[in-house]
């Protein structure tokens, strides 16, 4: 009930979304921090890759990657600019695959009711 695909696809998503979060997060903390390389989070490739070939999701994890950007004269290669629009990309996915969870345990909660 719990490990259908949809369920297994969104719960990655959340996972994969709040790891990129933490990322960020850390990424925007060491932005003064000299030779600090930027980090990224994928895994939508992954889980779009899982789907399409009718594997369960539940396999795919995110993957922490060091950003390949240019440095600035200390090293660092925290780009503040693109650090924000990632972040307020990051929260409305988040927000949205809450959403979607939220709805189809909803109508679980209303079959049980009924039932």
């Amino acid at each position: 009930m719990f490990d259908d695909r949809s369920s297994s696809a969104l719960r990655v998503a959340v996972a994969g979304l709040a790891a990129r979060q933490q990322a960020i997060a850390n990424n925007i903390a060491n932005i003064e921090t000299p030779g600090y390389r930027a980090r990224k989070v994928k895994f939508e490739d992954a889980l779009q890759s899982a789907v399409a070939r009718g594997e369960s999701p539940a396999g795919v994890s995110p993957s922490v990657l060091t950003s390949l950007e240019p440095t600035r004269l200390n090293g660092n290669n925290v780009n503040l600019d693109e650090e924000t629009l990632s972040h307020i990309d990051t929260t409305m996915r988040y927000q949205l695959a809450i959403r979607a969870m939220d709805g189809k345990y909803s109508l679980l909660r209303e079959a049980i009711k009924g039932a």
